[in-house]
């Protein structure tokens, strides 16, 4: 799969800046970022990329006093985890029970879930707020035996925390080839069985579940489109997780959620990031 390697330049180059920025390219069909030295360095697939679109996305970028500028060139295939290693990634404990890294680190801190990622172009380190959000409801809720879908999986080290934690079966499912793959390999690395991963959209639900408890890590306009095919695959008594926003964007979630017979249980935020639950 080909893809666009954008560098975006900000100014002002802040961390609310590069936080906004990639939620509004992740809404235009960007699928992975990187901090970089003056902005934000994002992927999108060859064939996806409308750069009128991006340049709309830019033009409407909702924080004032802002200019964004960019390059592109189609993106070579690299060594992911030597660009990690090299320049991101770097230990991370949730909640003081959960640690991610990868093969490259030495001196990992001890926790009760140790939980080995090699990124590659997926996003979902555990370092992302949203991703960070969903861990802490997976160590703070039951799932022992419980059904459990990962939509949007990306690196899958949600699906891998949910079956270390007694979920089982899993089913991990992303639209991103690389994703699949770099899926495939982490859940090797973990020694984790039970988890069936998929390529595809929500189109690949139907006849899928019903599902005890559905995770959906992806941005506001997807988790909006495609909410009616998660409910379909539940039954009474199921949860539904969803990140990938924002906090001002909790209510346009809520009411579709409403609309299709879910129940608002709590949100939690961090950094103007939201994470919500809900039940059927």
């Amino acid at each position: 799969m080909k893809y666009f390697e954008f560098t975006f330049h900000t100014s002002p180059c802040t961390e609310t800046v590069n936080d906004v920025l990639a939620a509004v390219l992740g809404e235009a069909g960007f699928e992975s970022f990187v901090e970089s030295e003056g902005g934000l360095t994002a992927y999108i697939q060859q064939a996806l990329c409308d750069e009128n679109t991006i340049k709309d996305a830019i033009a409407d970028f909702p924080l004032p006093d802002t200019e964004i500028s960019y390059t592109y060139v189609e993106a070579e295939d690299k060594d992911w985890n030597e660009e990690w290693e090299k320049n991101f990634f770097q230990p991370i404990v949730i909640d003081n029970r959960c640690v991610i890294h990868s093969t490259f680190h030495k001196d990992v801190p001890q926790a009760t879930y140790d939980i080995v990622i090699n990124p590659q172009m997926a996003f979902g380190t555990g370092h992302h707020e949203t991703t960070s959000l969903i861990i802490g409801e997976l160590l703070d809720n039951e799932l022992k035996d419980k059904s459990l879908l990962d939509m949007g999986c990306g690196t899958s080290i949600l699906a891998i925390l949910a079956r270390m934690r007694g979920a089982r079966p899993c089913t991990a499912i992303d639209i991103d080839e690389w994703c699949v793959r770099n899926s495939i390999e982490n859940i090797e690395l973990n020694r984790v069985d039970d988890i069936a991963v998929s390529q595809g959209d929500a189109s690949l639900l139907t006849d899928k579940g019903p599902f005890d408890i559905i995770i959906a890590n992806i941005n506001r306009n997807i988790l909006l489109n495609d909410m009616k095919q998660y409910v379909a695959c539940m039954h009474p008594g199921s949860e539904l997780y969803m990140s990938g926003f924002y906090v001002d964007d909790i209510p346009f979630i809520r009411r579709e959620a409403e609309k299709n017979g879910l129940t608002f249980v709590h949100h939690k935020e961090k950094n103007r990031w939201a994470a919500v639950k809900f039940t059927y």
